[in-house]
């Protein structure tokens, strides 16, 4: 079987007598023109569609019998066929229809292989765009390694509305130390204010956001400032009028790729990777934003529901196969890592099994919920766990840092992110207290006067081993709730919550955002307080008595770098405290934190093991670094 894209989907051109040409296509294994049934396509020019007395153009699309995928396609001169504005440029709307002798079997479905969108189920190409095409200026971008990944999940039109709205706040994602946006959905779906886990197409981005043109524009401007993009890939399920499942429900014919696999998400159509068209479609699509829109990699939503074991059809042999395919150096040259790795990232959603996902597949990164989990039960109980602490080392509760395949020995580094927020949960804030004021839907607001007491927990994100990941808006303590009873149903994703970014400007926005730029310089600059550094928990009951958690992080000398060496000192209490620290060095140990605005002497430690105190203000913490020259 073979699916090539660029036969499907609506192409326009312009031929040398300068008439507008569009060729449409469409694979619809099982449906064919002996058996009665036609495909017709129904066009209209964007600035007609509501004009009375113009109706869409309807053109027959003709089959093409003994392909595999059954193609149906035709080629429409748009300029002998003039009508109001129809044959001029502009932006098309299109979307096709099955009948069956002389009754309809499925009245409208939109182009699974459409490039753009209108709103709902339209598909839409464009023709004589101003430009040509778009100009590329990422030639020296290099993705980061896993280890050195700060991330920033965003919704596109809660964060600032588009695409270019994205764009113009990289400086201020920089400042966070954020070298990766990850990018809720950004195909089309049907709902005007909808999360995009219920794709229409797979090949489009939504025009709500500026379609593909801003989405390049967008990925071009971050590659420009060192930042690389992941788009979430919601590959396991789709609306129900997606077309391979409209048409197929419709017509009866036996479907070429949804079905029963995994676990199904149940109140989404699913998609079955036993199905060769499945799995070339996805991995077609996969290629489709690696080629046209240079992104860096793929968030896969809901892994459980593509997954059949580490040797199997499903998620396992895509992230494989897409690996291979990027291992490409004069084609992806932004993923030659120099030693015959790729670094296109990967990152499964797979949350009841996530050690298990990075030591089998070729995933080299994952979410998983065991530091956001820790963290709220901690905020919750008012006394501080162990059990946190080791969270912040992903290796002491048995992630692996390196996937090595067992038959070839091809390897490479391996790392979870770590966060505090997600799209999926309430605001952290929310677990200190809420507000008496209460949202459009009745969701109470948390208390951002209570921003303080995140603050260890922030300073522990930034100095925690594994992959830190921020959700828009916690820097400055946004404070959304999503529905309790339901926390991962539909209300959660057709109900929109905007930033609210007048919150930066206010006393607990502009103090707790000065914390988070603190700690993202930090864990720039040094080696130890990365992913893959040297991480050593002190469990000390008395410690955990005073609220207090203490850590150190290490990093060897490495070539021309010298040796760094850090103690941290997290204060989950509410007064300040006095803790006795085990100095592992002797030396000369300065606080980082706050050495700008309180300089003062350092720590003058006279021998390893030596033990003194530092005093650790109330619900904050204290970041001490080994001077080289100590």
């Amino acid at each position: 079987m073979t699916l090539d894209i660029y036969e499907v989907g609506a192409a326009p051109v312009k031929n040398a007598a300068g008439h507008s040409l569009v060729h449409f296509g469409i694979y619809l294994p099982g449906i064919t023109y002996p058996d009665g049934y036609r495909v017709r396509v129904r066009v209209i020019h964007e600035r007609d569609q509501f004009v009375r007395g113009i109706e869409p153009k309807v053109f027959d699309l003709y089959w093409h019998g003994g392909t595999a995928l059954d193609l149906w396609d035709i080629t429409v001169d748009l300029t002998a066929d003039s009508d109001g504005n129809f044959g001029q440029d502009g932006v098309y709307l299109y979307r096709f229809q099955l009948l069956r002798g002389a009754r309809t079997v499925a009245f409208w479905f939109a182009d699974p292989f459409a490039r753009a969108t209108g709103r709902g189920t339209l598909s839409a190409f464009d023709i004589g765009s101003p430009g040509g095409p778009f100009t590329w200026h990422d030639d020296g971008f290099v993705v980061p390694e896993v280890d050195d990944l700060v991330v920033y999940e965003l919704h596109v039109g809660e964060f600032n509305g588009t695409f270019d709205g994205v764009a113009s706040q990289l400086a201020y994602l920089q400042g966070l130390g954020v070298n990766a946006l990850e990018l809720m959905p950004v195909t089309n779906v049907k709902d005007d204010v909808e999360w995009g886990y219920t794709p229409l197409s797979y090949f489009a981005p939504d025009d709500r956001y500026g379609g593909p043109e801003g989405l390049k524009r967008l990925v071009d401007a971050c590659h420009s400032n060192g930042i690389a993009v992941i788009l979430d890939a919601v590959y396991s399920h789709s609306h129900p009028e997606f077309a391979y499942n409209l048409v197929y429900n419709t017509s009866g014919r036996p479907n070429p790729m949804m079905g029963l696999f995994g676990e199904e998400f149940s109140e989404s159509p699913g998609t079955d990777f036993t199905k060769e068209f499945t799995r070339d479609f996805f991995m077609a699509a996969s290629q489709y934003w690696l080629d046209e829109y240079h992104v860096d990699g793929f968030r896969y939503d809901y892994v459980p529901g593509i997954f059949d074991g580490a040797a199997g059809r499903g998620y396992a042999e895509l992230v494989y196969r897409t690996y291979q395919h990027t291992r490409q150096p004069s084609r992806y040259p932004r993923f030659d890592a120099g030693d015959g790795r790729s670094l296109v990232i990967q990152c499964a959603e797979h949350l009841s099994d996530a050690r298990g996902i990075l030591r089998t597949t070729y995933s080299n990164t994952c979410w998983q919920n065991g530091l956001l989990d820790e963290a709220a039960g901690q905020a919750g109980g008012g006394l501080v766990q162990a059990s946190f602490a080791r969270q912040l080392d992903p290796e002491l509760i048995g992630f692996p840092n390196l996937y090595k395949n067992p038959t070839t020995g091809e390897h490479f580094p391996v790392a979870p992110f770590q966060y505090l927020e997600s799209h999926d949960h309430s605001r952290f804030i929310t677990r200190f207290g809420l507000e008496k004021l209460a949202d459009p839907v009745g969701q109470p607001y948390g208390n951002r006067e209570l921003f303080y007491k995140t603050q260890p927990y922030v300073i522990a994100l930034y100095t925690a081993k594994g992959v830190p990941m921020l959700w828009h808006g916690q820097e400055f303590a946004e404070n959304w709730s999503v529905t309790p009873h339901r926390p991962g149903g539909y209300e959660r994703i057709l109900y929109s919550r905007p930033l609210h970014w007048e919150y930066f400007y206010d006393l607990s926005g502009k103090a707790l955002i000065r914390l988070y730029r603190i700690m993202a310089g930090l864990r720039s600059r040094y080696r130890a307080l990365g992913s893959r550094g040297f991480f050593y928990y002190e469990d000390d009951p008395n410690h955990r008595k005073e609220g207090i958690i203490v850590f150190r992080r290490e990093a060897p000398a490495a070539g021309a770098l010298p040796a760094e060496a850090f103690m941290v000192v997290l204060n989950f209490s509410d007064d300040s405290v006095e803790a006795w620290i085990r100095w592992p060095k002797a030396g000369r140990w300065e606080e980082q934190i706050d050495r700008t605005e309180n300089p003062g002497p350092p720590l003058l430690i006279p021998a390893g093991g030596h033990v003194s105190p530092v005093r650790v203000p109330s619900n904050y913490g204290a970041v001490y670094r080994l001077l080289p020259d100590g």
